[in-house]
């Protein structure tokens, strides 16, 4: 099922609760559920806080289940500046907290948390796209 938001950070709750609704019509797991939250939080904040600067925007959250397969797949769309999440390299981990740089830890607990995470830019739309088993 498909739904647009504002991409505003007031929006997130309601962003979480639309997910929640589909995730458990599906029978996803609590589990799944958890890291699928704290994955789609990181993304949604990142479209209301960087997507559009300076003007409103949207951010379209689309979830779909594959019963066959137990995965969730939840794709999110925005028309805002270009930018591709996972084109960044991988923080050094082993490195002390004050010797990395500033910024990249959420995508990277994303992609470690998620089971597949894809981007593509079409149709002038940035598609985040995760996909997680349960």
């Amino acid at each position: 099922m498909k739904k647009t938001f504002p991409a505003e950070l007031g929006e997130l709750q309601n962003v979480l609760a639309f997910a929640d609704s589909e995730l458990e019509k599906a029978g996803c797991s609590m589990k799944a559920q958890s890291a699928i939250d704290v994955a789609l939080e990181e993304i949604f904040v990142n479209i209301a806080s960087y997507a559009y600067p300076g003007e409103n925007g949207t951010a379209e959250i689309d979830v779909t289940a594959d019963q066959s397969e137990k995965c969730i797949t939840i794709r999110l769309s925005d028309s805002g500046v270009e930018f591709d999440p996972l084109a960044k390299p991988d923080p050094n981990t082993a490195l002390k907290a004050s010797d990395r740089d500033i910024g990249g830890l959420g995508i990277f607990m994303v992609k470690k948390m998620m089971d597949d995470v894809a981007y593509e830019y079409k149709d002038h739309m940035n598609i985040l796209t995760l996909k997680k088993c349960f």
